[in-house]
């Protein structure tokens, strides 16, 4: 690291007063050194400063001895399971030395790391903020998940039988099956049903009673989606007497869960009207195309292992924006980073997936074209609406897909620039200027513009000092 860069880190955790996602200040190497090494190991890497008191400011620590800290800190990488190899470097600042140690995120096929004489399921941590959080036995799961493929698809269901499977669905993608795979069936239809993994002995796979099954419900109750209308921008906005505008438990096989999760959005959405010269443009809320590549994904690609087959997909309806929740966080070599770019696909259920490519929807077409495309169609059809990107969270427990809607309002004029910006301030906690971009679809200069002029007129509020590089700004 150069020492111009320990330098801005520095100021960057005076400014905000504590230590953040990616930094961590320690006085000296102790044993809470361990739960950060493990937890830089297993998020995204960070830099562990030694040698600075937060009590004072982040200022040196007098009488520090970097290396008899340095020692200690090999020390400390040698006692998690796998060891941490950081970049450890003694760097000059403000007349003394600090100890700054680089962390590199491990390879998924090495996680979880762990303080070893914890043991893997309480020993291993996350970055969270400025802390570090032990992760649970669930999110433990899902990091050894990633070491082979997961096969919880393709597992047998006991107290079901083949005529829990719909003949509706059924005949028809053996049809196609046997179109494009005649050696399948080359030893009759009943092998043919066990090397699909349709059937595994004498019960149904989980991925068939998905795809296929009359109400795979009956065996797994909790397999559903969830669909709440809420009346304001948050769960807590019902807290004061209102009810849910509405809300739905959705079940049977995956096509008509898609569906029907579908046709309740569309329902509740606002369609408003832009009027150019003679004609007039209805402007949905949400692209429906858009929402359900974002349906199918959730529920193709969710987290079907034992622990989780009590949690159902969430799709939630606030007056600023859609929601869709489903379980489990992203899988293999799809990261945040690469989640759309083009070649990169990782499937956790792969049976189920390949099913789906094969059964349709009641409405005609298959439920999933399983070529990578599913997250770059999501974002196609919202520029094609003229809409922000859609934005994603992820974690180990789950991943979230949210649609901004849109900023047109319904009597048809749309919102100018100072309208677009203010509403999408007020919509969050705080913004940085890159991010209302993203948001908005609208230039920098003009996004920064009506920033400006919003703190002119007292509506908003910068949060850091002029020029600042986390520069936020904040509805007033």
């Amino acid at each position: 690291m150069h020492p111009a860069e320990l330098v801005r880190l520095v100021g960057e955790l005076r400014l905000f007063g504590s230590d953040t996602q990616r930094v961590e200040v320690k006085s000296n190497v102790g044993r809470s050194v361990l739960e950060t090494l493990s937890a830089f190991s297993n998020a995204d890497g960070g830099v562990l400063l030694v040698g600075l008191t937060e009590q004072n400011g982040f200022t040196p620590v007098p009488g520090f001895d970097p290396k008899k800290a340095t020692d200690a800190l090999v020390s400390r990488c040698a006692q998690l399971t796998p060891p941490v190899h950081p970049a450890i470097e003694m760097l000059e600042f403000e007349g003394n030395i600090v100890v700054v140690a680089t962390v590199d995120e491990l390879l998924p096929r090495d996680k979880p790391c762990y303080v070893t004489e914890r043991g893997r399921y309480h020993g291993a941590y996350l970055r969270t903020g400025d802390g570090d959080v032990r992760l649970r036995p669930y999110e433990v799961d899902r990091l050894l998940e990633e070491h082979t493929q997961p096969r919880w698809d393709e597992e047998p269901i006991a107290d079901a039988h083949e005529d829990d499977l719909s003949n509706e669905t059924l005949t028809p993608f053996l049809e196609r099956q046997r179109s494009s795979r005649p050696k399948t069936f080359a030893d009759g239809d009943p092998v043919a049903l066990q090397r699909l993994r349709v059937m595994r002995g004498e019960h149904p796979t989980l991925a068939a009673l998905l795809a296929m099954g009359r109400y795979p419900q009956q065996f797994f109750p909790r397999l559903t989606v969830t669909f709440a209308v809420f009346p304001g921008i948050s769960k807590g906005d019902i807290g004061a007497g209102i009810r849910l505008l509405d809300k739905a438990t959705l079940s049977g096989p995956i096509p008509e869960l898609v569906e029907d999760t579908l046709a309740h959005v569309s329902r509740n959405m606002r369609v408003g009207a832009l009027i150019q010269e003679a004609f007039r443009h209805d402007l949905p809320d949400y692209p429906l195309v858009a929402v359900r590549e974002a349906i199918v994904n959730a529920l193709m690609h969710r987290d079907y292992s034992p622990h989780s087959l009590g949690t159902q997909v969430q799709v939630n309806l606030y007056a600023d924006r859609l929601e869709i929740v489903s379980p489990g966080g992203l899988y293999g070599t799809v990261t945040l980073r690469t989640l759309g770019q083009a070649g990169l696909s990782s499937t956790r259920n792969q049976r189920l997936a390949t099913m789906l490519e094969d059964v349709a929807l009641p409405s005609g077409g298959p439920v999933a074209e399983n070529r990578g495309t599913g997250f770059a169609v999501i974002q196609t059809e919202l520029a094609k609406a003229m809409m922000p990107p859609a934005e994603v969270r992820d974690d180990l427990a789950s991943f979230t897909i949210v649609f901004r809607r849109r900023l047109v309002e319904a009597a048809g004029r749309p919102q100018t620039t100072l309208e677009q910006v203010a509403t999408l301030l007020k919509q969050r906690a705080s913004a940085s200027t890159t991010e209302l971009v993203a948001a908005s679809g609208l230039s920098r200069t003009a996004v920064q513009k009506a920033i400006n002029d919003l703190i002119a007129t007292g509506r908003a509020q910068a949060m850091a000092p002029p020029r600042s590089p986390r520069q936020r700004y904040r509805a007033l």
